[in-house]
């Protein structure tokens, strides 16, 4: 089986009120170490890794300049056999997706972007902090499909008293337009240690939202998306992937229990049945030999953690791979068919409204 590899680059240039992930101020400094840390790392992974994804995720992987992008991944090549048609993302704020910097990136080897757009709507832009414009955020798009890049995603937010049915539609439809193979569509999670945690924004009661999810799924799915997790969309049948769902095979893998390593502070990984994650610490990175991992998960590949994965996605998961809890589970799974579950006497999936109160039904399951 292949793996994934994941770099965590963790920098910004300005923090997102509602972000919880780790990242510092950019520095040309900080990045110099750093790079020379992650190299180090890439250069430890198991000898001949048969690897077919790379995901640069964030922080802001498009604030780094393209030729560091460029040694990592050569560094990948070096030490991996990375697979011909390895998918290779990069998550990329729009103020950063400039012309010359798509095309370094194209370059070398990255085909797969992921670009923050999080609004089109200027006032709800405004909200969470973002510092792009709707025009801005649709140049990128362009800029992007104009490089070359066929296989493009981009992240929307959804969570704002101001996400009324009008406005939504009008993101969504905007978005519907745009020559985007993947939609991520986010639900707002208010963290406690972020500033959005002691001055929230004003979010809607959980029938509005819910109404705004299954909105959502009604109308992607009704211009070819496929909502293939519980927060994306894939769409399928383009003429440049010859009618191929277009779905994250990197973050598939993470639903999927397949291996993966994760590079960087806060980076995870999973392979060999155990879930192992790197501090919150750059200077602890940077100062290290090799990055220390510890372990957060030893049975990563439990029943239990099966099944609540699998259920993420709309495939399921197949009863018989989970011999263990099947008897319990069916039981259980009775009393939330066919609102929350789905079940053909060999796969047990969620439907879309399961998926709006997901720990409820896992717990209700058992889970």
């Amino acid at each position: 089986m292949s793996a994934g590899i994941y770099i965590h680059v963790p920098f910004c240039a300005v923090k997102c009120p509602y972000c919880d992930f780790y990242s510092v101020r950019f520095s040309r400094e900080a990045v110099r170490r750093y790079a020379d840390a992650v190299c180090r790392n890439l250069a430890a992974l198991p000898d001949r890794l048969q690897a077919d994804t790379v995901y640069f995720g964030g922080g802001t992987p498009s604030l780094l300049p393209t030729e560091i992008i460029q040694r990592f991944l050569d560094t990948i090549r070096q030490r991996c056999l990375l697979s011909a048609d390895a998918e290779i993302t990069l998550e990329a704020n729009p103020l950063t997706a400039t012309a010359e910097k798509l095309t370094a990136w194209r370059e070398s080897g990255i085909n797969r972007l992921s670009l923050g757009i999080q609004s089109f709507d200027a006032e709800i832009l405004r909200i969470l902090g973002r510092k792009h414009t709707p025009e801005q955020g649709l140049q990128a798009i362009r800029r992007a499909k104009s490089a070359g890049f066929s296989n493009l995603s981009i992240d929307l937010m959804l969570g704002l008293k101001q996400h009324t049915q009008s406005r939504w539609q009008q993101e969504l439809e905007t978005a519907i337009a745009q020559p985007v193979t993947h939609i991520s569509a986010y639900l707002l999670k208010i963290e406690p240690q972020t500033p959005f945690g002691s001055n929230p924004p004003d979010m809607p009661d959980d029938d509005i939202l819910a109404d705004r999810y299954l909105q959502m799924h009604d109308v992607l799915t009704a211009n070819g998306f496929t909502h293939y997790e519980i927060s994306n969309f894939a769409r399928c049948g383009t003429n440049d992937h010859q009618g191929k769902v277009m779905i994250s095979a990197h973050n598939t893998k993470y639903w999927r229990l397949d291996p993966y390593y994760g590079i960087g502070p806060a980076a995870h990984s999973c392979y060999g049945g155990v879930r192992y994650a790197v501090s919150r610490d750059l200077e602890a990175f940077c100062s290290a030999p090799l990055q220390e991992q510890i372990i957060t998960e030893p049975h990563a590949e439990s029943e239990s953690e099966r099944i609540m994965l699998g259920l993420r996605l709309k495939e399921g998961i197949r009863l018989d791979s989970v011999p263990q809890s099947r008897t319990r589970l069916m039981q259980r799974a009775k009393l939330l068919i066919p609102e929350y579950l789905e079940c053909d006497g060999e796969t047990l999936r969620m439907t879309p409204q399961g998926w709006l109160v997901s720990n409820a039904v896992l717990l209700r399951l058992g889970i």
